[in-house]
């Protein structure tokens, strides 16, 4: 009844985490969400009202998008990027995650995944039937392949269309690629396609935040969306902007979204014309400010000789390894902290590290967000005090999670 490559599939590895620590939550028990990696913030209070404004929208919508809000996808990717981006190029989606599936649909070739990546790009390429390959990556490279290895890889079969999936920062590491100049050497010679996932780039702590399109811009797809820095994942709104050379998969994607999703809600669409037209750069500057500083207080009380990890470049999460624990499997060790400690993180066997690694990934958004936001300036310092006043489950999660470490 079941396709058999449906039948070994589980639950996205995020989703599942969140349901679990709900439903432990509702037995009375006091979980520390380390596991789903959700924007704490609130969606920027213009951008809301523009939605309350927009709710009578009720008309199926062009399947590529409105027009209205291609055009200021454009122009905001046009600044970012530092050149001409049109509108045509722009597809909007239910979140950047369908148009994700469907260019794994579309595309007829293999899939490169560096090790880590986030959980859903590997069950996407099994269920379009893509061959997908993991490539080998270092704490010593922020978690990105070196072009020595990606070349190593292509040049087993030139002949090949291989689609490489790049995100900076990362899910699940928070590293920020130092390498992109030289990967695109390699996309160039061997004329690979890129994925470049950028949906966490906007809370990149370091101001100048380098894409990989900048160096190959005519094989590169950058995707992004509302989820990460505009708080507002369960909108589901995500584009692609695909390179004007690649027109002939825009248009398979087009055909395929008038198949599957028609259009993309229109209230949500109106009201996403101003998250990209107006200027909400107060509102990034602060949510960076506690990310950087959460994700650094975690760090600097976590990191030791037990715990390995690099420090937290972007969006908000942490990769610790951990060395002093012995389990068969890094899911064995996670379910071992959920037990004893109440932390939920999720297993590094779930981003494509051998289940005998343990390490693991750490969301720290587990903290109201709205009124950390609403009670900082852009020049305040967000120190262990702030932390203790306005994020006391991330101080909770960390001494637990510190504890647990130490009685190995």
């Amino acid at each position: 009844m079941i396709k058999n490559k449906i039948k070994n599939l589980d639950l996205s590895a995020t989703l599942k985490i969140n349901e679990i620590s709900k439903n432990l939550e509702k037995e009375g028990k006091k979980i520390i969400k380390f596991g789903f990696g959700q924007s704490p913030f609130p969606v920027p209070d213009s951008i809301v009202e523009e939605l309350k404004k927009n709710a009578h929208q009720k008309s199926y919508l062009p399947i590529q998008g409105l027009d209205d809000l291609r055009e200021a996808i454009s122009n905001y990717e046009s600044k970012k990027k530092n050149r001409n981006i049109s509108s045509e190029q722009i597809i909007v989606g239910p979140g950047s995650k369908e148009l994700m599936f469907l260019l794994h649909i579309s595309f007829d070739g293999d899939i490169i995944l560096p090790t880590p990546s986030w959980v859903s790009y590997k069950p996407q390429s099994i269920i379009a039937e893509n061959k997908f390959h993991w490539i080998e990556t270092s704490a010593e490279n922020n978690w990105y392949p070196s072009a020595e290895n990606l070349e190593k890889l292509v040049i087993k079969n030139k002949e090949k269309n291989y689609l490489l999936i790049f995100n900076s920062p990362n899910n699940p590491s928070g590293q920020v690629s130092k390498n992109s100049k030289e990967i695109s050497e390699i996309v160039k010679k061997y004329k690979i396609i890129v994925l470049s996932d950028e949906i966490y780039s906007e809370l990149t702590f370091n101001e100048n935040y380098e894409s990989i399109s900048n160096y190959c811009p005519e094989k590169v797809i950058v995707s992004n969306g509302l989820s990460k820095w505009c708080g507002a994942g369960g909108w589901r709104l995500g584009y692609f902007v695909i390179p004007i050379e690649l027109y002939k998969l825009k248009n398979s994607m087009k055909v395929l979204a008038s198949e599957t999703f028609s259009a993309v809600s229109a209230p949500i669409q109106f009201a996403a014309i101003s998250a990209f037209r107006h200027d909400h750069k107060n509102y990034i500057i602060k949510s960076k400010k506690i990310l950087k500083g959460i994700g650094e207080y975690i760090y600097n009380n976590i990191k030791s000789n037990s715990v390995i990890m690099n420090k937290p470049m972007g969006g908000f999460y942490l990769m610790p390894e951990f060395i002093n624990k012995t389990f068969n499997t890094s899911a064995e060790m996670c379910t071992d902290l959920l037990n004893k400690k109440g932390v939920a993180i999720l297993p590094g066997s779930d981003f494509g590290f051998s289940v005998e690694k343990m390490i693991s990934r750490l969301s720290y958004t587990d903290f109201d967000g709205k009124n950390f936001i609403s009670n900082i300036n852009l020049d305040t310092k967000v120190d262990e005090d702030l932390i203790e006043k306005y994020a006391p489950k991330i101080v909770d999660g960390t001494k637990r999670l510190k504890d647990w470490v130490e009685k190995a």
